[in-house]
């Protein structure tokens, strides 16, 4: 409760009928109505299960009976995976949901089955439908199951400019029930799995081929589906990303570490840590912090008291694994000259754009003129930039251009990824920032 402090204004004073700062009315008028209160809208319906929840298959009896029942179904298939992201080191898959049309939901635990052959070759059978793909792609092809057909719905709510695409969110905007949010980050890794977890992972899949449905509808009608089934081929085409050259340069915090030889220590506890975490199958991060590591490399204690007495230096595997890490800190301090990291990254392509303009004047007009024209071109399509064209690959053609005739610069583009409706739209616009700004 607030009250009326004491230089406030007169016209703040009650009025006679018990208002504050209530204007009387003029003569002859009658008062105006107090504002109707806006009620809140009532929120979507949750989505719930159309069959009970099946039971979990972790058996090769049953993955056949499950490829038998998808054999019998009509129609594309939804599929996703669940990992046990920051819990285990691992991007294995360690629940598989399908669905389909006629064969209901299946849920399936790869752990243990030898062979999976049956379930990839029912899933081969038409189109797959998955949400953020190229997450569970990576881990589904290690179990052999590939798909021979691809529905991204969060690509194509992204090629129709829905503002957020994330699966619950554009269940509600596209579909208008709600999807639970509450076990988005629990570790699928636990054994048994409670039953809520696998209502929620069932639900994943119940509404895709409804959900793929009305955005197919939306892309033919908003003249992109032929730009969408590019990025399908391309994401179903995407190899397995490749490991980091310098995978250590992102630890957080890692700015702290001045010199050369403190990065060595941040390298070296850097790999220390995850020897040991691929080893137990752990997050890093569960082992010891990033933040820990930063701490003993800038610190660089030589003995256990001195580690572990630091402020900063924490995490189940602190102590427990003291030893590697004072060994790791000395074998930083013992590294020859010669082999001290940089201060930077080494990278491949071009230097950040922040420095172009004084490495290169022209480079660092073309992209202010391209990003200009490509920041407007993407609000006229509804289609975020970097889908239009990834902000590397226009880097890359205009810091180093080919020539500027259009069949060059979409050799330049197609070489590096970019889809033919990528070259289409964006070629112009860079053909022109290009033509505009030679090298001297």
């Amino acid at each position: 409760m607030t009250s009326a402090s004491d230089n406030s204004d007169p016209a703040d004073a009650p009025s006679a009928d018990g208002a504050a700062g209530a204007p009387e009315p003029a003569p002859g008028t009658s008062p105006e109505p107090a504002p109707e209160a806006v009620p809140e809208p009532e929120p979507a319906p949750l989505l719930e299960l159309r069959e009970p929840l099946p039971a979990v298959v972790d058996s090769e009896a049953g993955v056949a009976e499950v490829a038998a029942r998808l054999a019998a179904g009509t129609g594309p298939i939804a599929v996703d995976a669940e990992r046990a992201s920051g819990y285990r080191y691992s991007q294995r898959a360690y629940l598989i949901q399908i669905r389909r049309e006629g064969s209901g939901t299946a849920l399936v635990d790869p752990i243990g089955i030898a062979d999976l052959s049956p379930l990839a070759e029912a899933l081969a059978a038409d189109e797959w439908i998955l949400h953020a793909a190229s997450q569970d792609l990576p881990c589904l092809g290690e179990l052999g199951l590939r798909p021979t057909a691809l529905f991204d719905t969060e690509l194509a709510g992204r090629l129709l400019g829905y503002p957020r695409v994330g699966l619950a969110t554009i269940v509600e905007e596209v579909l208008g029930r709600r999807l639970r949010k509450e076990h988005s980050a629990v570790d699928w890794s636990t054994r048994p799995l409670p039953t809520p977890w696998l209502e929620y992972a069932a639900l994943d899949v119940e509404p895709l081929v409804e959900l793929r449905e009305a955005l197919h509808a939306e892309l033919v009608a908003a003249g992109k589906w032929e730009w969408a089934q590019q990025e399908f081929a391309h994401v179903m085409a995407m190899p397995p990303p490749a490991p980091r050259a310098e995978p250590w340069r992102r630890t957080s915090g890692m700015h702290k570490a001045r010199g050369r030889r403190s990065l060595a220590a941040v390298r070296a506890l850097w790999h220390a840590r995850d020897d040991i975490a691929s080893e137990r199958d752990v997050t890093p991060g569960r082992i010891i912090p990033d933040s820990a590591i930063v701490e003993a490399a800038a610190a660089g204690p030589r003995d256990r008291e001195s580690l572990l007495g630091l402020r900063g230096f924490h995490g189940r595997g602190a102590g427990r694994y003291a030893k590697v890490w004072l060994q790791a800190l000395r074998d930083a301090r013992e590294l020859p000259d010669t082999d001290l990291p940089t201060t930077s990254a080494r990278f491949d392509g071009p230097p950040p754009p922040r420095a172009w303009g004084e490495k290169n004047p022209a480079a660092a007009a073309r992209l202010t003129q391209a990003r200009a024209a490509l920041a407007e071109l993407a609000e006229q399509l509804s289609v975020p930039v970097e889908n239009l064209l990834t902000p590397d690959s226009a880097r890359r053609v205009l810091w180093t251009p080919p020539a500027p005739e259009p069949d060059a610069l979409a050799a330049a583009l197609r070489a590096l990824g970019a889809r033919p409706w990528q070259v289409d739209v964006t070629g112009p616009l860079l053909l022109e920032a290009i033509a505009a700004h030679p090298d001297a």
